[in-house]
């Protein structure tokens, strides 16, 4: 990809090495402890980040893990939430994939996010990214739950041909490896993310190699890619009934998805978007009773430099609404 994109100018290249060298030489300071648990299923658990008032249990991706929520210093979205009036709780997947092998997206709506908040009392769910879909899921089988989605693909028809085509051809190519491991290594869904938008990915790292390594902008850099390299695999069923059922398919956009034995007919109280999305577009968002369109993309519009105002307040006052 590299070559690609830098093909005719060495300078680039060069310099795009270099923040990548610069990246993974980075110190990285020791994590935080983990939040404590109040609920688990299926090697999942729910943390607590405290606050006072009605709680709600925010719904992350089975990609990559939920730190994106979380990121240091004054970045922390659940963080930051906690001191506005609600109890805020996350659903926490956990690290053992393989256990939950045969389980795809709908059981982990029906069997994993549903109970948990039974179990915890939240009044509302907020979903991020697959984790949309799935809070979407699981509020279907929580009558007078509240339910959120930020960036949540729901119409996968939504995705542009060239690109289903390619995740797709990416999913054929792997099956058989994950189908015999029970569960789809992270790296594969990465090197499908970096083909979404080569160009950009290549930049950032040049722009990187320009950063003060000593800067809260270049901790914050490695911060948010070290959360986008990392994670545990995803489950063998749940990858299957993602790319086969919802990207080539599209049953959740055509009303087909059945969770706990039913079709799910649950539009969204809120969903908050971007129409610079290049994983989740704009295009694929589900029903939805009120929306916010952000022009921030699929991570800038969590942790950007604008996210507080563009969708950490907004959320924030539908919460208390």
């Amino acid at each position: 990809m590299l070559r690609s994109e830098t093909a005719a100018n060495p300078a680039r290249m060069a310099k795009a090495l270099a923040g990548v060298k610069r990246y993974q030489q980075a110190p990285r300071p020791a994590p935080p402890a983990p939040m404590p648990v109040v609920a688990a299923a299926h090697g999942a658990c729910v943390r607590d980040y405290g606050g006072s008032g009605p709680a709600v249990l925010f719904v992350p991706s089975l990609i990559n893990p939920p730190a994106v929520l979380d990121m240091p210093g004054d970045r922390s979205l659940l963080g930051w939430l906690a001191g506005q009036g609600a109890r805020v709780l996350l659903l926490d997947w956990g690290e053992d994939a393989a256990r939950r092998s045969g389980m795809d997206v709908a059981a982990h709506a029906a069997d994993i996010a549903a109970p948990l908040a039974r179990e915890t009392g939240v009044a509302a769910l907020v979903g991020y990214c697959l984790g949309g879909t799935i809070a979407t899921g699981a509020a279907a089988l929580l009558p007078g739950a509240r339910l959120a989605t930020i960036a949540a693909p729901w119409h996968f028809a939504g995705y542009p041909d060239a690109d289903r085509d390619r995740l797709l051809t990416l999913w054929t190519q792997a099956r058989p490896l994950a189908e015999r491991l029970g569960v789809l290594p992270m790296e594969v869904l990465q090197s499908a993310f970096w083909s979404l938008d080569p160009a950009r990915t290549v930049a950032k790292f040049e722009a990187f190699a320009d950063l003060d390594p000593a800067s809260s902008e270049a901790a914050g850099f490695v911060a948010l890619e070290d959360w986008a390299n990392d994670g545990p695999p995803i489950p063998f069923a749940a990858a299957r009934e993602l790319f086969e059922d919802f990207l080539q398919r599209d049953v959740t956009g055509t009303g087909a998805w059945q969770v706990g034995g039913a079709p799910v007919d649950r539009a969204a109280d809120l969903a908050i978007l971007s129409t610079s999305d290049r994983i989740v577009p704009a295009a694929t968002a589900g029903p939805a009773v009120a929306s916010i369109a952000l022009s921030q993309g699929h991570v800038g519009m969590v942790v950007g430099s604008r996210a507080r105002a563009a969708l950490w307040e907004p959320l924030a006052a539908w919460l208390r609404g």
